[in-house]
C-alpha cells in the first residue's frame, strides 16, 4: 500500500526572493490567462510524490512550476501524489536553477523528467543568468529533443499552446529579466494586475481621445456662432 504520512514541507526555502517571485510570476499568469478554464492544474515548489519507496526515501521532488492538463481544478492539494491523480504526472515543468542546483536540473532531475514523469515540455532558467534559458519536448521514442527558439529567443510549449520566453520589466520592486509565457500571436501572458492596469490606460486614453473630439466639436461650433454673428 502506498504511504499515508507524507510530507509536503521540508522547511527549506526557495534560493532567492527572486526565485520566489520568478515562480509566483509564471503560477499566477497562467492561471489569469485560463481563468475560465477548470480541468487543468499548476502549482510550484511542491513535492511530486510518484513511488512508495521514493516517499521512505524522502526523497523529495519538487518543480518550481509544473502544469498537469485534463484534471481536476482542486487548489487545495498539499503536493502532487501521482497514485491519487489517477497516475498523471506533470505535463509541463519548468526549473528555476541556481548554482547549487543546476547541476541537479540538468542531470538526474531532467532524466527523472524525460524517462519516469515522461513530462512532455521541460524548461530551465537561472533567474541571475539570461543564458541558461533551455527547452525540450519528449519525442517518446527519442527522448527529450531540445527546441529551437524563434526570431524572438522564444520557446513554444506545445502542451500549453503558449510560448515560453524572457521579458524585462519591473515585477514587485525588482527590475530585471523574467520568464513569461507568450500567447501564439506574441502577446505576453498578462498578470491579474497587470491586466487590470492595461485596462485601465485603455478606458483612460478612451476617455481622453472623448474629451478632445468634445473640444473640438465645442471649438468649432464657437467658430460657426462667430461667422453667424458677423453676417
Amino acid at each position: 500500500m502506498p504511504p499515508t504520512d507524507l510530507i509536503f514541507d521540508d522547511g527549506e526555502p526557495l534560493e532567492s526572493n527572486r526565485h520566489r517571485v520568478a515562480m509566483n510570476l509564471l503560477i499566477c499568469s497562467l492561471k489569469h490567462h485560463w481563468a475560465d478554464r477548470t480541468n487543468f492544474y499548476t502549482g510550484g515548489n511542491m513535492f511530486v510524490y510518484y513511488s512508495s519507496k521514493q516517499a521512505r526515501n524522502q526523497d523529495f521532488r519538487g518543480p518550481d512550476f509544473f502544469a498537469v492538463l485534463n484534471v481536476e481544478h482542486n487548489p487545495l492539494r498539499l503536493g502532487w501524489v501521482v497514485w491519487e491523480e489517477e497516475g498523471r504526472y506533470p505535463d509541463v515543468i519548468i526549473e528555476l536553477l541556481s548554482d547549487s542546483t543546476a547541476h541537479v536540473d540538468l542531470g538526474v532531475k531532467k532524466l527523472l523528467y524525460e524517462q519516469v514523469f515522461k513530462t512532455k515540455d521541460y524548461f530551465v532558467f537561472h533567474p541571475f543568468d539570461v543564458n541558461s534559458f533551455q527547452g525540450w519536448h519528449l519525442d517518446l521514442d527519442n527522448g527529450y529533443q531540445q527546441l529551437t527558439p524563434n526570431q524572438e529567443n522564444r520557446l513554444w510549449c506545445q502542451t500549453l499552446g503558449l510560448w515560453v520566453g524572457l521579458w524585462e520589466g519591473m515585477v514587485e520592486d525588482d527590475l530585471t529579466i523574467w520568464l513569461r509565457f507568450y500567447d501564439q500571436a506574441g502577446n505576453l501572458v498578462l498578470l491579474p494586475e497587470e491586466y487590470h492596469r492595461q485596462r485601465a490606460d485603455a478606458e483612460q486614453q478612451r476617455a481622453d481621445a472623448e474629451q478632445q473630439r468634445a473640444e473640438r466639436l465645442a471649438e468649432r461650433l464657437r467658430e460657426l456662432g462667430e461667422n453667424v454673428e458677423l453676417l
